[in-house]
């Protein structure tokens, strides 16, 4: 290794240090093809980093993009987030360390806070008390124990604002998934009012895919065939139920978020239903990673704003010779501290707590 190589090297492991000490005390590093920075072998090799869990008291179900979920009993789960990190619906090798906490302790604020408007998954029951002793520390602080419930085959999106998908949408069709929209509207322009957009839930390496609130209701109505009738209510009831809970849920947070210097651009809910066909909110929720969060300072319209969400990862692999397919590229040491930085500061300017240790 050359001498400026090394130099750039000790800069990354300080600037890392600097923002994330003490989570990562040493690191095992190979040279990143694409701009010859120096980055992590596999993070998960390292101490407090878990790219995955590895439970052996409990059945393991399936593992997502970032969130592992095995089977407590026939009526619950057990959901363990991962520090792995997804962008173009593609799992990156490294994870960013703490990053499983830091999604889990936001949840959980927004379950408890939202908890007014619908039902949600959350049962109370410690996650350490239903592993084995020595699995104990892959749980804490970043597994949730929920009610097992039959998730809807839609994610809801909600946007506030036009942005990403939704303002390349526009700039071809004058809307927003077949909804029509105001002419004249420009790159982060705020929309009249929020509007629902679901998506498909695509297997892993799959895109999502928008779809029409028309497709949303057939699907659903396809997908839960078996549970409908014992609910009284159709597949067009549960999706137009979803929609408005959704809008609502937003409409809150938001709220929340702005009077805390935030705005919430967009965001995706996911839903469940109980054997009496009640919705419930179940998977994530208004994480850095299901949403776009933008400082309310630096918000202008007509530029890409900053954020405190996936949008910095999205960005630096923009600049990549990369097709957005899996495997996906290694991420510079400096890439995932400026994640776990904007990760925390969105954690503590919304919920006013810090990082739960």
């Amino acid at each position: 290794m050359g001498r400026a190589t090394q130099k750039a090297a000790s800069a990354d492991d300080a600037l890392l240090a600097s923002v994330m000490c003490p989570i990562i005390p040493t690191l095992d590093c190979r040279r990143c093809d694409f701009h010859a920075h120096i980055t992590p072998l596999r993070i998960s090799h390292v101490t407090d980093a878990l790219f995955e869990s590895t439970i052996k008291s409990l059945p393991l179900l399936g593992r997502g993009k970032v969130r592992d979920i095995y089977a407590v009993g026939d009526d619950k789960l057990l959901i363990v987030t991962s520090d792995r990190l997804s962008a173009f619906d593609v799992v990156l090798p490294d994870p960013i360390p703490g990053k499983g906490q830091l999604l889990t302790q936001l949840a959980c604020f927004w379950f408890e806070k939202l908890a007014a408007v619908v039902p949600n998954q959350m049962t109370g029951i410690d996650p350490e008390t239903v592993v084995a002793a020595d699995e104990r520390a892959q749980v804490h602080g970043r597994a949730l124990v929920v009610k097992r419930l039959r998730p809807l085959p839609i994610e809801a999106v909600v946007r506030g604002y036009l942005i990403g998908s939704g303002w390349k949408d526009y700039q071809a069709s004058g809307g927003v998934c077949g909804i029509p929209l105001p002419p004249g509207l420009r790159l982060a322009s705020r929309l009249p009012e929020p509007i629902f957009t679901p998506a498909t839930k695509a297997a892993l390496g799959d895109h999502d895919e928008n779809v029409s609130f028309e497709r949303a209701q057939a699907d659903c109505a396809r997908t839960l065939a078996d549970i409908l009738p014992a609910s009284g209510r159709s597949g067009a009831d549960i999706a137009t139920q979803a929609r408005d809970v959704a809008i609502a849920l937003y409409t809150a947070a938001a709220a929340h978020a702005a009077a805390r210097g935030i705005i919430i651009a967009d965001t995706k809910f996911e839903f469940g239903l109980d054997a009496t066909g009640t919705l419930h909110l179940i998977d994530e929720v208004l994480t850095p990673d299901s949403s776009r969060f933008w400082p309310a300072d630096a918000y202008r319209e007509g530029s890409n704003p900053p954020s405190y969400d996936k949008q910095y990862i999205r960005d630096y692999l923009e600049t990549l010779p990369w097709n957005k397919q899996a495997p996906g590229p290694a991420l510079p040491l400096a890439v995932i501290a400026g994640t776990h930085a904007r990760y925390v500061e969105a954690l503590q300017r919304l919920t006013g707590d810090k990082p739960v240790e």
